[in-house]
């Protein structure tokens, strides 16, 4: 049996501003880097050891990473940064308020941007993107002008095959901090979740999330700590 250990980062300047992130590269709140703290503390009390952890290219993912590990005195761990555990894209809403967007769109329009599967928020025009130099080596058509949960999921699933599986095929638990709606993703692969029943599944930050799998990946169990 192997151990899979999800984690949402702590809370985001973002988060307690409830506005949209998405690919915007934001810091921590206090509060956020206590939750990282308590969530490492917590990891430890398990004493799950971990053969590398991977998070996204955003800060709070990373930040949060790092606190982790060193709460769990595993800080020589390998550690795997990656563009495809980014946040989804949250296109032309990002930076905007979510309660003044239910306000002009209508709660309805509103919950189907932030949870269905399949819609796609607003895009940004392309003379918006950032052209941020972490995603140049990887080509212009990296950066999106929005995603929905499904173009996100299509983007983490060729790392968690290549990256992710392999390593826990060969017996080494692998800890993955990253963000609300890519954790989401995987879990609904994970979970073998419906394409309307991912609308539900909520992931709170800094709570660590342990899939025990067999020898062919499949869950066999699920601890939240």
């Amino acid at each position: 049996m192997t151990e899979l250990v999800l984690v949402r980062h702590g809370e985001s300047t973002a988060n307690r501003d409830n506005t949209y992130t998405g690919w915007s590269d934001v810091p921590l709140t206090a509060a956020g880097i206590a939750q990282a703290h308590d969530a490492g503390q917590r990891l430890r009390a398990t004493g799950i050891q971990f053969g590398a952890v991977h998070t996204s290219v955003l800060q709070r993912a990373i930040v949060t990473a790092n606190i982790m590990l060193d709460e769990i005195d595993q800080l020589w761990l390998p550690e795997y940064k990656t563009w495809r555990l980014n946040e989804r894209h949250y296109g032309a809403l990002r930076g905007q308020n979510k309660d003044a967007t239910r306000q002009e769109y209508g709660k309805q329009q509103v919950q189907q941007w932030r949870r269905s599967f399949y819609t796609v928020p607003p895009l940004l025009s392309p003379d918006e993107l950032d052209h941020d130099r972490r995603y140049t080596k990887y080509g212009a058509a990296v950066e999106p002008r929005g995603e929905s949960l499904k173009m996100a999921y299509d983007r983490i699933m060729p790392y968690w095959i290549d990256q992710i599986a392999p390593r826990l095929l060969d017996g080494h638990n692998q800890l993955v901090v990253a963000h609300g709606s890519t954790l989401r993703a995987l879990i609904k692969y994970l979970e073998q979740i419906s394409d309307t029943g991912i609308d539900g599944v909520e992931v709170a930050n800094g709570v660590p999330i342990c899939y025990h799998l067999d020898q062919q990946l499949n869950v066999i169990g699920k601890d939240e700590y």
